[in-house]
């Protein structure tokens, strides 16, 4: 007879990387049941996206092959629910288990470009996701979701009027691009646009998400200072190209993320651009731009690197069409925008799990 002790000491054999304890321990063991041969049970991980889910799974039934019953038929239903550090209904969003700010040091560096991919990325693994386009002056999420002429219903419930974001592919949105007309330019003090913001925040229906993905715009600015003193952030993404003169504002982003006023968790950067790969020649590299720039600057800072992005056509014409590059499934830039994704949600996980020690030095 295989008895639930038995498999509950076997699972304890299996460790989770990301925070190096086994997953009894960890809580992820749930609804085991037993008959005969036959051990059922689900492990709960911290994320729909987890990059370990498929060595999680195979690590489960090898565990209880190896130290119970190598006859035992195992079956393991791998589940999800994304953790979060935002609790009380006190705070701004409390049905959002993790803010998530995109930012940049400098413009062009290809961050809505990244951000409308990792949402759509993100949702297509499972996760309830929303996208808030911050950049008030420069709005493109509009343009890269096919959702130019669409406009905001609103909803009047308890005494107050609430914006109802729109969703394409999975992906709630907001922008204020959503009510300007076209070609109209947004000339508002910084003041002006740091209170447009809070309000596609604070009188937007946005439900209960797994992950609210704020694409701010380039620099360090009255709109990144509103969203950091306002909201309970999880942690910041930096958006980089592998050059120079892009990677020295990365430092002076991750310095404002990191002040002690501000304390928020750099979850890692991400490296837009890092190599062309022509469409005749999909197994070639060409470092235009340089090579492992924003990776060499993780590893100085230690932060971790969450990905890099190839420059390929598509990605641009995909944005321009409306339909992020990520779901030109099987592609290259596919796989890395997915790769992203997983990587992301790992990061924010292990934020969750332990507060995370900045080993960042101050920068000047």
């Amino acid at each position: 007879m295989i008895t639930q002790e038995q498999v509950i000491e076997a699972l304890k054999n299996v460790i989770d990387p990301d925070f190096d304890k086994d997953i009894v321990t960890l809580g992820m063991v749930q609804d085991l049941k037993i008959e005969g041969k036959k051990v059922n049970f689900t492990v709960v991980l911290t994320t729909p996206a987890c990059p370990m889910k498929e060595m999680i799974h195979k690590a489960c039934v090898n565990a209880v092959i190896y130290y119970v019953d190598k006859e035992a038929e195992v079956n393991v239903n791998m589940s999800s629910k994304v953790t979060s550090k935002r609790a009380g209904k006190e705070n701004v969003l409390p049905g959002v288990r993790n803010i998530i700010a995109v930012a940049s040091g400098k413009g062009g560096v290809g961050k809505s470009t990244v951000s409308a991919n990792l949402a759509v990325a993100l949702a297509k693994q499972g996760a309830r996701v929303g996208l808030l386009d911050a950049d008030i002056y420069g709005p493109s999420i509009p343009i890269m979701f096919d959702a130019v002429n669409d406009k905001p219903l609103l909803e009047d419930r308890d005494g107050k009027t609430w914006m109802l974001p729109l969703e394409h592919y999975g992906v709630k949105l907001l922008s204020i691009g959503f009510f300007l007309n076209d070609g109209q330019a947004v000339v508002w003090r910084g003041p002006m646009a740091s209170k447009a913001l809070m309000q596609l925040i604070n009188d937007a229906s946005w439900g209960e998400l797994d992950y609210l993905l704020i694409d701010l715009p380039p620099g360090t600015g009255d709109i990144q200072i509103s969203l950091v003193t306002n909201a309970q952030i999880t942690g910041a993404v930096i958006v980089s190209t592998p050059q120079n003169v892009a990677l020295t504002d990365v430092r002076k982003s991750i310095a404002m993320f990191t002040q002690k006023t501000i304390n928020v968790p750099i979850l890692g950067i991400v490296e837009n651009m890092a190599y062309f790969t022509p469409a005749e020649l999909p197994d070639n590299k060409y470092f235009i731009f340089g090579k492992d720039g924003a990776r060499h600057l993780a590893e100085e800072l230690h932060v971790p690197l969450l990905g890099q992005i190839p420059l390929v056509q598509s990605i641009c014409e995909a944005g321009d069409a409306g339909r992020p590059a990520v779901l030109q499934n099987d592609t290259p830039q596919a796989m890395a925008f997915n790769e992203l994704a997983g990587n992301l949600a790992q990061q924010v996980a292990i934020a969750n799990e332990k507060k995370m020690e900045s080993k960042l030095e101050p920068i000047a």
